[in-house]
């Protein structure tokens, strides 16, 4: 057997009776954290944009569309996914060597089960699949510092949990699999210098792709069987020399799988729990002009990725996705507005005077032995300097949210309301959490029912 035949039969094999009660409960607490970051992005102009394109471009009305509407599945994938990533609000894994968001699958998995008429137990089983590829695939072959973005294993993983939702055979998985993952080696440029609409779509296009794979698999068209091992494969080629047994692995990793606090890309959320607790000893907030400077000493990734290390200057901020991708300006707007929402990222706000001259003012540089805690805790350490000389200093290591202190049912549905409040009554919001929270007993319709049934536009 190839090692992608491996992959098929444990995709296959696993039932939701192979992930534990816990596991189970905290792929819940994602689902609802997901769909809360979706619903909150539906007039995001990007996603309108999306949205007038599928309506322009029909589709076989077989699976739903957060908000209204039917599509083909692999176009229903590629929308909801978008949903989901344009707040860049959504879950995230970290590995030594890799960064993902397991989330992501959700539109995929959601699309493919619905097109079946599978059982909520038969969707969670599919995500589950998914977020287990997509984690281990970062754990055994990171990418990132060999050029390419994540999206990369995530087309493994969309791939796996579309043909298991799909209820497709070994082989129809192995070659959906095969077919989607030799065909979407993605650049890291993507969230490189200057950021484009693209960052929240490459993702999506994988979810679309992952199901058009499964799809074309189960009219029997093949893919290349020696994709991960071969000549010119995933190895020689994008990830270097790994070893992953199949045979042993479970669908327990969704516990290890973290959630955003912060509207923040996902390295930043310590070092914003730092600056919340400085602003926090002002009772009158804090202005720009009296902050000297804010320096803060951090993990390497994070300073690599979002700090102006090697993926580019972070101090040109005009945009929406340069916004939650600069750890200066997410500081400074922070520590002037006490939050970093939906909100902060209203196109005035970004580009603000008070924050753009803060942001200035901000120093940041890696520490080897905050590294080296690095993906066990995400340590920061900040210190405030006023204009007049006074200092104040705060560490964080975690949040809530991350795996040592995961999110609560309470505190996942407070962020769901929080998000979608403008989107839906009261009535229907408390539907879907209901739905979530007994998925197992549900059949996947009844999810896709409540979803479509959502506002487009804010209240």
């Amino acid at each position: 057997m190839t090692e992608v035949q491996d992959l098929a039969a444990f995709v296959h094999r696993v039932t939701l009776a192979d992930a534990g009660a816990e596991a189970i409960d905290r792929l819940k607490i994602h689902v609802l954290d997901t769909l809360g970051v979706a619903i909150g992005a539906l007039d995001a102009e990007p996603m309108v944009a999306v949205r007038g394109l599928l309506e322009d471009l029909g589709g076989t009305e077989v699976a739903t569309l957060i908000g209204g509407g039917r599509t083909s599945p692999d176009r229903a994938a590629f929308y909801n996914s978008g949903l989901s990533r344009y707040l860049d609000f959504m879950d995230a894994y970290l590995a030594p060597g890799e960064t993902n968001h397991p989330s992501d699958n959700l539109g995929a998995v959601l699309a493919a089960a619905e097109s079946v008429g599978a059982s909520g137990a038969e969707f969670l089983a599919a995500l589950a699949v998914a977020y287990q590829v997509h984690t281990r695939l970062a754990d055994e072959a990171p990418v990132r510092a060999r050029g390419f973005d994540h999206t990369t294993q995530g087309a493994y993983a969309a791939a796996a949990g579309a043909a298991k939702a799909m209820r497709l055979t070994t082989g129809q998985i192995a070659n959906a699999i095969a077919i989607c993952g030799t065909a979407n080696n993605a650049l890291r440029v993507t969230r490189t210098g200057s950021l484009s609409h693209w960052k929240g779509l490459a993702y999506p296009q994988v979810s679309k792709e992952g199901t058009f794979a499964a799809l074309l698999a189960a009219r029997g068209i093949t893919g290349p069987a020696e994709v991960f091992e071969g000549n010119k494969g995933f190895k020689e080629t994008v990830s270097g020399p790994f070893t992953l047994d199949w045979a042993g692995e479970d669908l327990e990793r969704v516990r290890r799988v973290i959630i955003k606090k912060h509207n923040a890309e996902i390295h930043s959320q310590s070092a914003l729990e730092a600056v919340i607790a400085v602003r926090a000893r002002f009772r009158a907030g804090v202005r720009a002009e009296d902050v000297a400077s804010i320096e803060l000493t951090t993990f390497d990734v994070a300073y690599s990725i979002i700090g102006g290390g090697e993926e580019g200057d972070k101090r040109t901020v005009a945009t929406k996705e340069e916004a939650d991708h600069s750890l200066p300006w997410m500081l400074a707007v922070t520590l002037l507005d006490g939050e970093l929402t939906p909100a902060q990222y209203e196109p005035a706000r970004i580009v603000a005077d008070d924050v753009q001259q803060l942001m200035t003012r901000v120093r940041i540089r890696p520490d080897d032995d905050l590294s080296a805690r690095f993906p066990e805790e995400m340590p920061a350490r900040l210190v405030l300097t006023l204009t007049d000389g006074t200092s104040f200093e705060a560490e964080e290591s975690a949040y809530e949210g991350f795996h040592t202190r995961p999110q609560s049912w309470a505190g996942a549905e407070r962020k769901f309301h929080s998000l979608t409040t403008p989107f839906a009554p009261a009535e229907l919001r408390e539907e879907i959490v209901a739905l979530v929270r007994g998925l197992e007993h549900e059949p996947v319709t009844a999810l896709t029912s409540a979803l479509a049934r959502v506002r487009r536009e804010r209240a």
